[in-house]
């Protein structure tokens, strides 16, 4: 193999794995729970985040082939570190492709607790809440008490319910 051969299927390498870690650290950077983001920016992290197995796939395939191919010409340990590195960081893209990383974030809350309203000094007067009745049974979760979870199962009236927002 020439070195111009050589320099190209490590730019290859380089540029493959550059866009793998592009496809997904793009979306967790536009979509921020905290943060408002703009119509553009949600379409382009949904679009991402929708391509981003495959891309990260390709690169990680890509990676592992060019590797291969350039490690019998590497002799220096640094080069051969680089070309494990460079499959390491194909095979984490790939794997964090399919990780939905907002779960990590927020735990749906699993067993609620209750108060009477007239104990709930927790709660403001101008707090929201998410009020549920069903068969006679009426509860409220203050969004702030949520805005962790963003999800809380529940069982109101002998009804199952997952109340979000």
């Amino acid at each position: 193999m020439t070195s111009v051969h050589r320099r190209t299927a490590w730019a290859i390498a380089l540029l493959l794995v550059a866009c793998a870690i592009a496809t997904v650290a793009i979306p967790v950077w536009l979509i921020r729970p905290f943060e408002s983001q703009s119509p553009d920016a949600l379409k382009t992290a949904y679009r991402l985040r929708q391509w981003s197995p495959i891309v990260t796939v390709a690169a990680l395939i890509a990676a592992v082939a060019a590797a291969a191919l350039l490690w019998r010409g590497s002799k220096s340990w640094w080069k051969r570190s680089a070309l494990v590195l460079f499959v390491a960081v194909a095979s984490g893209c790939a794997w964090f492709a399919r990780q939905n990383h907002f779960e990590w974030m927020f735990n749906p809350l699993l067993k609620a607790e209750y108060a009477r309203a007239a104990d709930a000094s927790f709660v403001e007067e101008d707090d929201k809440v998410l009020a549920v009745e069903i068969n006679g049974e009426a509860v409220a979760y203050p969004v702030r008490q949520i805005a962790y979870h963003h999800i809380v199962m529940d069982t109101v009236g002998s009804t199952p319910v997952a109340v979000t927002y």
